[in-house]
């Protein structure tokens, strides 16, 4: 007996050590990725329309001298000789003119909405993938749905004026080039302005940039919260815990709106600057200009083009301030989202294998939840041949749910493999290797959408004879059929239209739509009346007469005499595995009071196997 204790001591220390190396391994520092890559390669492919737009811009900003050399013939040449021909000819040029440069903006407008749309398009896809994968890397961490926020952000800011601004922030020292031209002086006094202009949008990006960089995480924490409340609204309403969680979202919103404040005090601040510099700055070159008049330096048709001028060139800067608080959080979006991509690459696609149809093998792996480095599951090693239900027990918080999160691929293991005949899960592509198994989580989720539909799992071309197999084999499809509509009923948001037993067996149906090999099922029977673990009984026993094989995670004794195998788990590891009669065999059923609702209990007999392993939990 020393000897054993001894041996099983060596070979928990060992295991300690496997893993304690795996959990360094995984939390090395993964490498910076390539900022950008992903989106600028989005970007890249509208390079041509990006060069249209900056073509169109250009036009744009010539035919902006309309109107200048417009008031300067007018005063030079049309008031002089008095002329009316001319005066009208001139008119009706200018109208043309302006016509067209109306027309160039509209074009380049609409295209940058087209490049928006086409970012949203080509990215989108893989920003959906990465919200709904991102849990599985990282848990559920902050605001799920900020990269869908961001990638609304940024097509929304190409949409906007804010992307013709900067394309006309470039012409600046054409127009100063042609005040130049006019006269030195109403040059220099134009340069001098738009110095300053210049001066005043670089403070506004760097006095901003630590308030908005605050006021967007700040966002994201007060939407997190609106997502948790929103999620648990029965909770909340059953305890009495709205107000609390209220005050506690109104500081999160308290310390947003504070930082938004800040944000708009500085940008605002400088755009109201910035606006009453542009008008000074045209009335000084109107008085300028007037004093070259007197001096005799200059005419009056260039006081009226100098000022018009000078508001042109200066009229992007004070746009650019105005909208530089969209700017920034495109750029700020724009970030996340990079990184986001870079770090959840689009996986290539493996080699297609062979339909699996002969065993599961679990070797030595250790699973932790993710986004921590705390393992929950170490040392599991087992195989099940086709054909063989395995029922999984044990007490509260021993790892069993997420046990079974890895055998469906949606927790990678941190050390060892899991195999389906012979090929580890990570050979598969997640599309295909679905269509293999089947899943009832604890927590069941249906979608919005028709009862056919989520039995299908949206599958669009799922065959009716199908979804109605997968019913009648779940024990629902009577059920189904008394809906209003049938297997066409909308079960809303959640399949809040049905009971949560009824969302447990639609739930069930899907798990075993198109005869998946591994079926897995935890807790099963939670939400189930009579009628629907007689059901269960029958799918499970269908599934193990087709050659699938069945993992199930129990707290109900009930079901047990469905299953071939046991696995008893305690703390994350696995203290027995066997046939159920040999393990049932070092189980003895410990007499209960006969209350109803409760269900009998299994202890452990102290036998040297296990030893220190609690009483296995059998009701919630």
């Amino acid at each position: 007996m020393a000897a054993l204790r001894g041996a099983r001591r060596r070979r928990r220390g060992d295991l300690r050590a496997a893993f304690a190396n795996a959990g360094a391994r995984s939390s090395a520092p993964e490498p910076e990725p390539a900022p950008g890559s992903e989106l600028a390669c989005a970007l890249r492919s509208c390079k041509a329309a990006f060069a249209g737009v900056a073509v169109f811009s250009g036009v744009s900003n010539i035919l902006m001298l309309t109107g200048a050399m417009f008031m300067l013939q007018v005063y030079d040449r049309v008031l002089p000789s008095r002329s009316v021909p001319t005066l009208v000819a001139m008119a009706i040029l200018a109208g043309v003119l302006f016509v067209g440069q109306a027309v160039i903006d509209l074009v380049r407008g609409r295209i940058m909405i087209r490049i928006g749309a086409e970012l949203d398009e080509a990215v989108g896809g893989r920003v959906f993938t990465a919200v709904s994968r991102l849990p599985l890397y990282i848990g559920q961490q902050g605001d799920g749905l900020q990269p869908q926020r961001d990638l609304d952000s940024i097509r929304t800011f190409l949409s906007s004026a804010g992307p013709g601004t900067l394309f006309d922030l470039p012409w600046l020292p054409f127009y100063l080039a042609i005040i130049w031209s006019l006269h030195p002086t109403l040059g220099t006094t134009a340069a001098c302005g738009a110095f300053v202009l210049v001066t005043l949008t670089v403070a506004t990006e760097i006095l901003s940039r630590r308030p908005m960089g605050a006021a967007s995480l700040s966002g994201v924490r007060r939407n997190s919260l609106a997502e948790a409340s929103r999620r648990n609204a029965e909770v909340l309403a059953a305890m009495g815990m709205g107000k609390r969680l209220h005050d506690h979202w109104r500081e999160a919103s308290r310390e947003h709106l504070t930082q938004q404040q800040r944000v708009s005090d500085i940008v605002g601040g400088f755009g109201s600057f910035a606006r009453a510099l542009r008008l000074m700055l045209q009335s000084a070159m109107l008085g300028v200009g007037a004093w070259l008049v007197i001096q005799g330096e200059a005419t009056s048709g260039i006081i009226i083009a100098g000022s018009i001028l000078a508001g042109r060139a200066l009229a992007p800067v004070d746009l650019a301030i105005a909208h530089w608080r969209n700017f920034v959080a495109a750029r700020q979006s724009w970030s996340r989202l990079a990184k986001l991509l870079a770090r959840l690459p689009q996986d290539a696609l493996p080699m297609a294998l062979p339909v699996p149809g002969s065993t599961l093998t679990v070797e030595r792996i250790a699973i932790g939840a993710p986004g921590s480095q705390r393992i929950i599951v170490q040392g599991m090693e087992f195989s099940l041949d086709a054909g063989s239900v395995l029922g999984i027990i044990g007490p509260s918080g021993s790892g069993k749910s997420s046990l079974v999160r890895g055998l469906v691929g949606a927790w990678r293991p941190l050390a060892g493999r899991i195999k389906l005949d012979g090929a580890a899960l990570d050979q598969w592509s997640s599309e295909r290797l679905g269509r293999y198994i089947g899943y009832l989580p604890q927590d069941v989720e249906l979608f919005a959408g028709t009862v056919a539909a989520n039995i299908a799992r949206f599958d669009p071309g799922a065959d009716p004879q199908a979804i109605v197999a997968a019913a009648r084999a779940a024990g629902v499809h009577q059920l189904i059929i008394g809906l209003p509509n049938g297997y066409e009923t909308q079960i809303g948001e959640g399949g809040t239209a049905l009971s949560a037993g009824q969302r447990q067996r639609v739930a069930l149906a899907r798990a075993l739509y198109g005869d998946p090999f591994l079926v897995v099922l935890d807790e099963p029977n939670s939400n189930l009346d009579s009628e629907g673990e007689i059901a269960l009984a029958g799918a499970i026993l269908a599934t193990k007469a087709r050659g699938g094989i069945v993992a199930i995670v129990a707290h109900r004794p009930n079901i047990l005499g469905t299953v071939d195998f046991l696995l008893v788990m305690k703390e994350g590891q696995m203290q027995m595995f066997g046939t159920r009669e040999s393990v049932l065999s070092k189980l003895m059923p410990v007499p209960q009071v006969a209350t109803a609702g409760l269900q009998p209990v299994f202890k452990l007999t102290p036998t040297a196997e296990l030893m220190n392993t609690p009483d296995m939990e059998t009701g919630k």
